[in-house]
């Protein structure tokens, strides 16, 4: 289910990245690469997993499906609050820096 959620985020993302790919103001594109990342991470963890469990891999308790959509959505939600500082601290329009000079004049 976390590489599941991963996956779907990380192609939402680039899916949005490549409708805007010439500008790309909102930096979409570390956002798309932070959940590609994600996803490969996940792809390891259930390749071994599944050379460990083998055919119960594919039948999994409903308490660890909940915990691994749990999971997904943290990581979803942890690549966006990664990617709103990086936004932040790139500030591609320049309102913070904006606002930052107006409050000290």
């Amino acid at each position: 289910m976390t590489l599941l959620l991963t996956v779907f985020a990380a192609i939402i993302a680039t899916i949005v990245w490549y409708k805007n790919a010439p500008k790309d103001d909102f930096k979409v594109g570390t956002l798309a690469l932070i959940y590609w990342g994600a996803s490969l991470m996940w792809t390891c963890d259930a390749i071994f997993e599944y050379a460990e469990l083998k055919d119960e891999f594919f039948q999994p308790a409903t308490a660890d499906m909940i915990n691994d959509a749990f999971l997904g959505l943290t990581v979803i939600a942890l690549g966006l609050i990664i990617w709103l500082v990086v936004l932040l601290a790139k500030d591609p329009k320049g309102v913070i820096k904006a606002k930052l000079l107006s409050k000290k004049n």
